[in-house]
């Protein structure tokens, strides 16, 4: 497949480019717009899969989630106008979330361009500020040439997507074009100096602190960190939605820095003398609202190793920054030598371990029904270490950061698929990307009743590919995180928030699926273990006591303390 003689269609040249740089899959909706690559996947079955999707907005989570097990770009497809407006989430959790992926639009033919003909769309306009790459291919002997791109803008530097939209009639255009070499992983690595700055930095701490992150991580890189935290004796912790990046059992272990932060560990971060930050964007989300690290100048030292230049120093005015992909960096520290006087903030770090597993300990429940807390210790008893685990946006979630200890690539990818861009419905989709991308691996989604039914409709995709998957839905009867926050910035105002909702076990039923219902928290461990043993789909429906919000607080709480902030 280097070179064709023989003229081929465009859109099989297209699917031919893609097996050149080593495709093996793509998610998508079918569209009239781009028929000549549906041929050219019918004629390449055997050697690559089109999986079929039911919302395109499910297909681009999918394709997000393969970019995030594999650190190879998610394919996705999808027709024009509708179907690209439904795919935008998919592009937006990519960027924020640094996947990589790309993205292939269905496009008016160039002979219609300009008329707001059927669905037309500019999408170098519409994509412009959420891809790091939108372009057009207008021309079949292009086609090598644009893909090649793609993949390396994909994956170079901070990872993410990239846009490509196909006009229907280049992708009818009869040519012979060469393909070209498959892509090339791109790194960049810290020089001899940045080294040496980051050694005496720390050799200089007393109190260090290292928050892990980002993407670009193998399973060779989270080794070799492993290593340079345990020469050093340094504290980790892991950045939002990163904590399969560091072993959660290891004694080097802190904790998840991100929402519902352990009050100890942001205090530990606020009394550190200095922060080395390998990967994360260090957002919102990881900072507290740019109040555990202040922006722009930092109240302790800070080193931020990150792959993209353009993020070092837009936010935070570090003491050391260091352009470096993750393998990179990482192969540096687990060769730098340890500092004599290492030791001396040993004790520090053990005291941030033994934080973190009183932390692990819950509370007394006191509400009616299911413990989240024992549900979640559960499955973290239960799971296999190569169990990949999934969940979207909204409060459930807090609890599964909070009680699940994550292993760093067991099995060879991520273990942790969830949204730093904060998208709702992604779990699901997510979930059923995962088992088909990697179906010996154990599959489980947490999803709110919210957020289970914004992209649902996937548990057919799952039943299509057999696909078993073990779906778990956290039912409270309402948008729990805005109810969260409505009561405490208008108590009592209860408006937007509530829902109506199916049988949801009935409804994975009228799938195929297996489907059960939980109403008391010692069902259930027998019901995870039947999902588990299952040869199909399993949704399990948890009825939840909708006043227990968080695993620290209940709504009745959060409206007492706002109705007495207003009265005085």
């Amino acid at each position: 497949m280097s070179s064709t003689d023989t003229p081929q269609l465009g859109g099989h040249i297209l699917v031919d480019a893609l097996l050149a740089h080593g495709a093996e899959l793509a998610f998508g909706v079918p569209g009239e717009s781009y028929l000549a690559v549906l041929d050219g996947f019918h004629l390449r079955r055997d050697q690559m899969r089109f999986v079929i999707c039911r919302q395109e907005g499910g297909a681009a989570v999918m394709a997000e989630a393969y970019g995030k097990l594999t650190g190879r770009p998610g394919l996705v497809f999808c027709t024009r106008g509708p179907g690209a407006t439904n795919a935008s989430i998919g592009v937006h959790t990519a960027f924020q979330d640094s996947t990589p992926m790309i993205l292939f639009i269905g496009q008016v033919g160039t002979d219609f361009m300009d008329r707001e003909a059927f669905q037309e769309i500019d999408y170098r306009r519409m994509f412009g500020q959420m891809a790091k790459w939108v372009a057009q291919i207008d021309r079949a002997e292009r086609i090598p040439e644009y893909i090649a791109r793609a993949y390396q803008t994909a994956t170079s530097g901070r990872p993410g997507p990239v846009v490509l939209a196909l006009p229907e009639d280049m992708l009818t255009q009869e040519v012979s074009t060469p393909q070209l070499a498959a892509w090339q992983r791109v790194m960049s690595w810290p020089g001899d100096a940045d080294m040496q700055r980051l050694a005496e930095m720390l050799n200089a701490a007393e109190r260090p602190f290292v928050i892990v992150g980002g993407s670009g991580w193998t399973p060779e890189a989270c080794g070799q960190l492993r290593q340079f935290a345990e020469r050093f004796a340094l504290p980790v912790g892991c950045a939002f939605r990163g904590q399969d990046l560091f072993d959660n059992r290891h004694p080097n272990y802190a904790g998840d820095v991100g929402i519902g932060i352990n009050p100890a560990l942001a205090e530990r971060i606020r009394n550190a003398d200095l922060v080395l930050a390998i990967g994360p964007r260090l957002g919102e989300m990881t900072t507290g609202g740019y109040s555990l690290i202040a922006a722009p100048r930092p109240a302790q030292k800070l080193i931020h190793v990150h792959a993209g230049a353009e993020e070092l120093g837009s936010v935070y005015q570090a003491d050391l920054m260091v352009q470096a992909s993750m393998p990179a960096i990482a192969a540096r520290l687990a060769g730098l030598e340890p500092a004599p006087e290492s030791a001396r903030w040993k004790d520090w770090t053990t005291a941030a371990h033994a934080d973190y597993e009183r932390y692990l300990t819950p509370p007394p429940f006191t509400g009616k029904g299911v413990d989240m807390a024992e549900v979640i210790r559960t499955l973290d008893r239960l799971l296999p270490d190569d169990a990949v685990v999934t969940n979207g946006a909204g409060n459930y979630a807090s609890w599964l950061h909070r009680y699940f200890r994550y292993r760093p690539f067991s099995g060879g990818g991520r273990g942790q698929l969830a949204p730093t861009s904060g998208a709702m419905g992604y779990g699901v989709p997510a979930a059923v990307g995962a088992k088909i991308a990697f179906p010996e691996r154990t599959v489980v989604a947490l999803a709110g009743d919210g957020c289970f039914l914004m992209n649902g409709q996937e548990l057919a995709t799952a039943m299509q590919y057999r696909a078993p998957v073990v779906f778990i839905v956290v039912n409270n009867g309402m948008y729990g995180t805005i109810r969260m926050h409505q009561e405490r910035e208008y108590p009592a105002h209860v408006s937007g928030t509530e829902l109506h909702n199916p049988d949801f076990a009935a409804l994975a039923r009228a799938y195929g699926a297996r489907g059960a219902t939980v109403t008391t928290t010692e069902a259930f461990e027998p019901a995870l273990r039947d999902a588990l043993a299952a040869p199909v789909s399993t949704l399990i429906e948890i009825q939840v006591d909708p006043d227990v919000i968080t695993p620290r607080t209940t709504l009745s709480a959060i409206r007492a303390q706002a109705l007495a902030s207003h009265k005085g």
